[in-house]
């Protein structure tokens, strides 16, 4: 076994879910995240933690999906128990195949997610974090070598996560003292509020209210959203390529879409439901050890150089205690490229120009 896959378990583990004795872990682990699933059991079981392992398949998923009818039995109580109990739920990404539901009817894929909103409620309120092994099926559809996605995703993870912290501290900061984002670039001029709201410094772990490995990005929940938005980084969204995607928002909610490709895809995501229309994050990259597009968006949106917007749902750590933000099924994130004739802008002040902060050196005024 590589030694950097028994890092990436130590890191998961310590790090990222803080994983104490006598604590009730929940492992869904990917068809082919086997070692980092075998490492993880490891860590666990040297902690004293209580494991139950799940398997999960996309291609599962599809059997089940294709074979079910359109209506679900909402919040199963089988599963919700077992979430409610759950200290902490890990999620080993690591599929065989990245479009394993492609096929799947969207009205279908979109009723048993609303079924499950109760589910889904159980697990973010766990420490849950989600993590991803490399995998062949992952490099191809990074178009990279094995080895060498193996080697870009343990530079993505493998980080001082603590030194990454204190960096991205600069611009939680100026998030929460904000009023006003916009973003600016060729077909994009986007405004969102963010007055009253609480950024996230994502550093991967619970403590920092972060649940991805690796993360690497400042977060919040915007509103009032007013202007248009081009998301030139292409992605996979439900099994399904997408390019191009144009958003036009006004008083908050889209107001017309398009894109180049996957076009009725962006149009399901959309019109999901009533909060599928409006915002629920606005995210800053700047994890510098992610350096290319791999269709991940688990990577892509954590990459220096990249601002993402996600519709739906918005995340209650950026917000009041007591408030409720955006509600929705859905929480898709799509990402725009920072790095030339651009401008991150906060309260009309330039925080980011062509993917470099005011606090770097190569900053331009």
């Amino acid at each position: 076994m590589d030694d950097r896959v028994s890092e990436h378990a130590e890191v998961l583990v310590d790090w990222s879910a803080q994983i104490e004795e006598g604590d009730d872990v929940v492992v869904n682990v990917g068809p082919d995240a086997h070692e980092l699933a075998v490492a993880v059991a490891e860590k666990l079981g040297e902690r004293g933690a209580n494991l139950v392992t799940l398997y999960s398949s996309g291609e599962v998923m599809r059997a089940y999906l294709r074979a079910h009818d359109d209506e679900f039995d909402e919040n199963p109580d089988h599963e919700l128990e077992l979430l409610r109990n759950a200290d902490a739920v890990l999620s080993l990404g690591g599929g065989r195949n990245t479009a394993g539901t492609a096929d799947v009817p969207s009205e279908r894929r979109q009723a048993n997610r609303k079924a499950k909103e109760g589910v889904r409620e159980a697990y973010m309120d766990s420490d849950w974090v989600s993590t991803a092994h490399p995998t062949r099926s992952l490099a191809q559809q990074a178009g990279m070598a094995f080895e060498e996605y193996r080697d870009f995703v343990y530079d993505a993870v493998l980080r001082d996560w603590e030194e990454l912290a204190d960096e991205m501290a600069k611009m939680k900061e100026v998030l929460d003292d904000g009023s006003e984002v916009r973003l600016v670039k060729e077909d994009t001029d986007l405004t969102m509020s963010i007055e009253g709201r609480t950024a996230v410094n994502s550093a991967a772990s619970v403590a920092y209210d972060s649940h991805n490995l690796p993360s690497g990005e400042v977060f919040t929940a915007p509103y009032e959203t007013e202007g248009e938005v081009l998301f030139d980084v292409p992605m996979t969204l439900r099994g399904t390529a997408v390019r191009d995607v144009r958003l036009a928002f006004e008083d908050g909610e889209v107001v017309d879409y398009a894109a180049a490709q996957g076009e009725d895809v962006v149009g399901d995501i959309v019109e999901a439901d009533e909060g599928s229309r409006r915002l629920g994050e606005l995210g800053i990259g700047m994890n510098r050890g992610i350096d290319r597009v791999t269709d991940n968006i688990l990577f892509d949106e954590k990459m220096g150089d990249t601002v993402h917007l996600a519709l739906g749902r918005a995340y209650d750590s950026n917000l009041p205690e007591g408030e409720s933000g955006n509600e929705s099924a859905v929480h898709t994130d799509m990402i725009t490229d920072m790095s030339e004739e651009s401008r991150l802008e906060v309260d009309g002040e330039v925080v980011q120009r062509n993917g470099t902060f005011r606090w770097e050196d190569e900053f331009e005024e």
